[in-house]
């Protein structure tokens, strides 16, 4: 299972690192800069405002989904048509809830008329993840890593048509940027239906109110998992602009730094969406059966970010200002965000293996504090410090909910840290931090933490030259 996990996660970071990157930083980083903070920060807005709902469209299915199909393949015909269905009554109630609510924030009728194309496309958005459950499920990893990135791939070709094609009969803006968004969500969706529709032999789409109900009662605490999550990681944005006195402004800043964290969090969600189905396998039969996957996948990811996060704190200006034209204002958000990403990084994997294991209990609960943390530091912090601050509460928000989860695995799995494990990673730590004081003035501190970086997780064993050997002599076959 670890040599599935390596070969998959090398496919999955190959491809987006070869799209994904590109999309953020090349067009949508792109828009902004043409448009202007306080353009894109309503933009933004709306955008964490039409996802903090999506929940509604999905209500636990796509997870409940993976899980199911992982432990019973067979069941995929049966469940598909009449769960597709039902999601356009879900729709339904997701679209003029969120309508009602922009209404309740007192958005103005442009800003209406721009989350009603958001909402279509978050259903779309949903849809295509309901396929790729289906995918993760059973392990068909390529053709789940073509579909994550195509949506990214035809955002590059139509919106660099845009910005940057002198045949190009259109000037950038906000709407022409969320028109282009929808029609390369609805490719993306159809192409995803098609390959699916050949896997599982031509499901019946037909309304069943009474098993519709009754899978939506299983997959509830999922979406109670789901909704407490979006609500305590998207409440900044909109809190920000709704709150502050400049806020559109602010919130345009706090997007600056939010970019690079959206773009290193899709990486993250490569690794969760890989080990959720896999450590939903191995707990079927045996809960110490996931210790192996769950070491060699933790210490990856984790001295990564930690890497990552050391890279971008001490680089804040020059990565900043490879994508923007001002990014002074910017720094201080931009580096309480990265110091999260840390904490994102632990929940992948604990909060994945709890997801897994069917904990969910603890994990809303440890979500519901989480939003409590989070609303009361952003209510206390955003209307002094602005971007900051929301920024900050980002931070504690996130490390409060991952050290929750971390201590959880260790009492239920029954895990060990050892001193000498926790020696390595003070070792990492400490040397990174070193190097990146000493040469903090030169122009070649990227390439030298990264050297450092990488030859110590070889050093330390984070990654490891057994599991890497089998990988590259005997990778497995994905359809």
């Amino acid at each position: 299972m670890q040599k599935t996990f390596l070969s998959s996660l090398l496919i999955m970071v190959f491809l987006n690192l070869l799209i994904k990157p590109l999309a953020l930083f090349g067009i949508d980083a792109t828009v902004q800069n043409r448009v202007g903070p306080s353009e894109y920060g309503l933009y933004f807005s709306l955008l964490n405002l039409s996802v903090i709902l999506n929940i509604l469209l999905d209500l636990g299915i796509n997870n409940f989904t993976t899980k199911r199909i992982a432990q019973r393949p067979e069941i995929a015909k049966r469940y598909f048509g009449r769960i597709f269905s039902f999601r356009f009554l879900l729709f339904f109630i997701y679209f003029f809830s969120t309508l009602a609510l922009a209404t309740l924030l007192n958005y103005s009728t442009k800003a209406i008329y721009l989350l009603c194309i958001l909402g279509i496309n978050q259903f779309f958005i949903i849809s295509t993840a309901y396929c790729r459950s289906h995918f993760a499920g059973f392990h068909f990893f390529k053709t789940d890593a073509f579909i994550s990135v195509l949506d990214r791939f035809l955002l590059i070709l139509l919106g660099g048509f845009v910005l940057f094609s002198p045949f190009s009969k259109w000037t950038m803006s906000i709407e022409i940027f969320i028109w282009i968004q929808f029609i390369c969500y609805f490719t993306t969706f159809c192409v995803a239906m098609i390959i699916l529709y050949k896997h599982i032999e031509k499901p019946l789409f037909k309304w069943d109110i009474s098993f519709s109900f009754s899978f939506l009662k299983r997959s509830m605490p999922y979406a109670l998992l789901i909704v407490l999550m979006l609500l305590y990681t998207r409440l900044d944005g909109v809190m920000l602009e709704r709150m502050h006195k400049n806020g559109a402004y602010e919130s345009g800043i706090f997007a600056q730094g939010f970019r690079l964290l959206d773009a290193l969090y899709m990486f993250g969600m490569i690794f969760a969406g890989l080990l959720f189905p896999m450590f939903s396998k191995q707990l079927k039969n045996d809960t110490t059966a996931v210790k192996p996957l769950l070491k060699t996948a933790g210490n990856l990811l984790i001295s990564g970010a930690i890497l990552i996060v050391l890279v971008a704190v001490f680089n804040s200006y020059y990565l900043l200002h490879l994508i923007y034209f001002k990014v002074n204002e910017a720094i201080p958000a931009f580096q309480w965000l990265m110091f999260g990403f840390l904490a994102i990084c632990m929940n992948f994997i604990f909060g994945t293996l709890l997801t897994a294991n069917g904990s969910m209990r603890v994990l809303n609960i440890t979500s519901a504090g989480g939003i409590i943390v989070n609303f009361g530091l952003n209510l206390w912090l955003i209307p002094e410090h602005g971007a900051v601050g929301a920024a900050f509460a980002s931070f504690i928000t996130q490390s409060f909910t991952a050290i929750i989860q971390f201590l959880y695995c260790l009492k239920v799995f029954k895990l060990s840290i050892s001193i000498k494990t926790i020696s390595k990673y003070l070792f990492f730590i400490g040397l990174l931090i070193a190097l990146s004081i000493w040469q903090v003035k030169s122009d070649y501190l990227i390439f030298f933490q990264f050297l450092l970086g990488t030859s110590l997780m070889f050093a330390l064993s984070f990654i490891d030259f057994q599991n890497l050997k089998e990988l590259f002599l005997k990778s497995d076959k994905f359809k």
